[in-house]
């Protein structure tokens, strides 16, 4: 796919829509959005993502405003290309002079572009946003807020027979799919309907006892091994069949290999957990999230630690896997170095950053943070106590905007297979919102 950059020339703005000159309300949240983009720096980024061949690819205003939109309105991709046709404001907003009430671009197109784009276009794409509002004076630098948080995943509660049902529903469905494929006549025994009833019988119970699920589960794992094996099988009289799908299918029996071998160690050793247990079979790379907080002790997607600065969120560290967020502030402070140019004067963190080592760097590189001396209280440390405790509680404001990105950015539960395009594009779109404000 190519792409070939659009003829900006301005003329009267929707003139055939438009008596009056084709004027739009410039206190429109859009029109406003629309100075806060740096669009021209952006195509210069998004058409070295295409070829010199090919057919030409979408514009990159279209694709980059549409984007926001998305995010703006926390709405699905069919419901941003119907505001887009329905808006003259959002029209403007992604590039367009004219009003157009015939499909410009499929729904389906937004979801193959964030493929084809990825998680470092739009890592740059917040860059030049950031430069925008610095050059503006939007953005003040000097303190910096650190906290970690979870960003939950799109995935149900896992409980071992419902994971190992969904994985024995899949394996029999790709033995029926690959025994058309190379039509086989003969029978396999697959024993799905049987299957089906133990688990259906068990669901139907209100109260389950631990002899009933371990009964369950066995039975289950009885049968998820069966079909893995005779899928294996299958495989292997396909040979070198060349197809996709197959490809596809050996790489997913991994998966499902994994999760049978970790429900069997757990059945026989009667434990609850182990080690990089896989809660989620369409989502093999989620982990569980220990956070030991009231209503939520258990949180399934990826853990982030963001950084606030002057009322903007970034993320600073993305991971499947549980870390110490305290162990990571070196890596927020040089982020904010790279963002902003220098180090932060002050940084507010919660207790867990107060380690001995995160002190001892903190004083070598001369940063203020409200911290809680260590060692014996004296007069001193409690004239810092004091003033801890007052920056302590504007630490409050973090937590604040991390409630905001998920119940009003989508974030409370993230739609797209790769969580950290979700999470990027959900911050970008409430930094735009905070700027559009200041101006």
């Amino acid at each position: 796919m190519s792409y070939k950059s659009k003829d900006r020339r301005t003329g009267e703005l929707f003139k055939e829509m438009m008596p009056f000159g084709g004027k739009l309300n410039s206190d429109n949240r859009w029109m406003k959005l629309h100075d806060l983009i740096p669009w021209e720096e952006l195509e210069n980024i998004y058409k070295k993502y295409f070829s010199h061949l090919g057919r030409p690819g979408k514009d990159s205003q279209l694709v980059n405003g549409l984007m926001v939109v998305k995010h703006q309105k926390v709405i699905s991709d069919e419901e941003t290309v119907k505001d887009f046709l329905e808006s003259p404001y959002i029209q403007f907003f992604c590039g367009y002079e004219q009003f157009v009430t015939e499909k410009e671009i499929d729904s389906s197109t937004l979801a193959r572009m964030r493929k084809r784009l990825g998680v470092e276009y739009f890592k740059k794409f917040e860059t030049e946003i950031l430069n925008l509002l610095k050059s503006r004076k939007i953005i003040k630098d000097n303190e910096q807020q650190i906290d970690a948080t979870v960003f939950p995943a799109n995935v149900t509660h896992p409980t071992d027979t419902g994971l190992l049902e969904k994985v024995r529903v899949w394996l029999v469905e790709k033995i029926l799919e690959i025994k058309k494929k190379i039509k086989l006549k003969e029978t396999i025994r697959t024993y799905s309907w049987t299957a089906r009833k133990v688990y259906l019988k068990f669901q139907k119970k209100r109260k389950k006892k631990i002899k009933e699920v371990r009964k369950a589960t066995k039975q289950i794992l009885q049968y998820v091994r069966r079909n893995k094996e005779q899928l294996k099988k299958l495989l292997e009289r396909a040979g070198d069949f060349v197809d996709d799908e197959i490809a596809k299918i050996k790489e997913k029996l991994s998966d499902a290999e994994e999760i049978y071998r970790q429900q069997l160690e757990m059945y026989k050793k009667k434990i609850h957990s182990i080690e990089d247990r896989i809660v989620s079979f369409h989502k093999p790379h989620i982990r569980p999230i220990v956070r030991g907080k009231s209503g939520k002790e258990v949180e399934f997607g990826p853990k982030a630690t963001v950084s606030l600065v002057n009322g903007y969120l970034f993320l600073d560290k993305f991971s499947t896997d549980a870390y110490n967020e305290g162990s990571v502030l070196s890596e927020s402070l040089k982020l904010h170095e790279d963002r902003f140019g220098k180090k932060p004067e002050l940084i507010i963190t919660d207790k867990i950053y107060g380690s001995k080592q995160n002190r001892e760097m903190l004083g070598e590189e001369k940063i203020k943070a409200a911290l809680v001396p260590l060692g014996r209280k004296s007069f001193a440390s409690k004239k810092i106590e004091k003033w801890v405790k007052q920056k302590q509680r504007k630490r409050n404001q973090i937590e604040g905007f991390i409630g905001v990105s998920k119940v009003h950015r989508g974030l409370e539960r993230l739609l797209y297979k790769n969580e950290e395009l979700n999470i990027r594009l959900g911050l970008i779109a409430m930094n735009l919102s905070t700027a559009m404000a200041r101006i």
